[in-house]
């Protein structure tokens, strides 16, 4: 059994993270506080000690680490062929974009969705095509979202709107989209020939009996991005994977891919995804889940009982999304004050398009995020 109560000084080790402010508690950022797998750390050290860290020849292994993983846990089956290694999911998105849509052309989100999605489509000359979903109240202190099919239906049918970009567990509203509502994204968004683009980083951190369906068993022609680096904590190492079975379109992004200058991975990346898709690191994985579950289940009571605060019911990833729309202050307004009077560091909902919102990152050691919520409490409090 993992030790995730450890606490890892991170201060001083070039972490964004915990190096940008030295005087507050982090909850922003998404990556996490725990050491990853040992049979991660044990893969890189090997590597390490080899000495010689030139230009990467991605091995065999690799594909075959990938592949099995998603077939045999999500039954995902794609091939060797089908994959376009690259640095990571945010430069994926970016290149995918310039490979598919011509600037000027419309790409359809889904709002309140991950910032970088925004500063994709605009940095390639395109248009943010907002498709927001629908909030749902479940109860007074927990609520979650639905997409709306028949705006999407409206933006997909004109022209100039050529792509989806799908979040797949959502980020930040906390949804794991069912089989039912990806077959109907896969149905409005093939008639309309629109591509459908799936972001599918937090696909490992789905909550106890919830299960993650890959938009690739549903839509065969849609474009899959995956990588190890939220579920293992290894964002650093800067290794990601693009599934696409058109070799038209994969032609284009493999051809964009070099453009931006994102087509070569360091060994350390490629060490580190053999041995996150192996058994012990899936069994690391198991242990991970049921922790960020129990830190998921303490700070939704805490919160909804102190500051009668709604957050939503969380299916996957480790970022609850709050409304504090009730404390009558700007989320921007909210994120400053809490780092001036508390001394934590929340990110305001305004950058993932939604003011009243904030989000939390809850994979922390249980104490360090036990003192982060308190001294939110007390400073709304006062």
């Amino acid at each position: 059994m993992s030790n995730f109560d450890k606490i890892i000084n991170r201060r001083g080790t070039g972490s964004y993270k915990w190096d940008s402010r030295h005087d507050v508690l982090p909850l922003w950022v998404a990556d996490m506080d725990f050491q990853t797998a040992p049979c991660i750390i044990e893969a890189l050290e090997n590597r390490v000690r080899h000495g010689v860290f030139g230009y990467t020849l991605v091995r065999e292994d690799y594909y075959d680490a990938l592949i099995d993983w998603f077939s045999t846990r999500h039954l995902y089956i794609f091939n060797r062929q089908d994959v376009i290694y690259t640095s990571g999911v945010v430069p994926a998105i970016s290149a995918i974009i310039k490979a598919l849509v011509a600037p000027g052309e419309g790409v359809i989100v889904q709002t309140p969705v991950y910032n970088c999605f925004f500063s994709s489509i605009r940095n390639n000359g395109c248009n943010i095509v907002e498709n927001p979903l629908i909030r749902e109240n479940l109860s007074d202190t927990e609520f979650t979202y639905h997409m709306d099919f028949e705006g999407l239906e409206e933006l997909a049918s004109k022209p100039e709107n050529r792509m989806l970009l799908l979040c797949n567990p959502h980020n930040p509203a906390g949804r794991t989209w069912s089989a039912d509502e990806l077959r109907k994204v896969h149905d409005i968004c093939s008639r309309h020939e629109v591509t459908v683009v799936s972001d599918e980083i937090h696909c490992e951190l789905t909550m106890p009996g919830i299960r993650y369906v890959p938009y690739g068993t549903i839509d065969h022609d849609a474009i899959v991005c995956l990588s190890p680096s939220k579920a293992f904590n290894i964002a650093g190492l800067q290794i990601a994977n693009i599934i696409c079975s058109s070799p038209e379109k994969r032609a284009k992004i493999d051809r964009a891919i070099n453009i931006n200058e994102v087509c070569d991975v360091n060994p350390f990346g490629v060490e580190a995804l053999i041995a996150a898709y192996s058994p012990e690191g899936n069994n690391w994985l198991t242990d991970l889940r049921e922790y960020i579950h129990d830190n998921y289940i303490y700070t939704r009571d805490l919160i909804t009982s102190r500051l009668h605060c709604p957050v939503t019911r969380l299916e996957a990833t480790y970022l609850p999304w709050v409304d504090i729309s009730s404390l009558g202050i700007p989320a921007d307004a909210l994120e400053e004050k809490l780092l001036k009077d508390a001394g934590v560091w929340v990110n305001s909902g305004v950058m993932y398009g939604a003011d009243g919102y904030i989000r939390l990152n809850i994979a922390c050691p249980r104490s360090t995020l036990e003192e982060a919520l308190n001294l939110i409490i007390d400073s709304l409090s006062r």
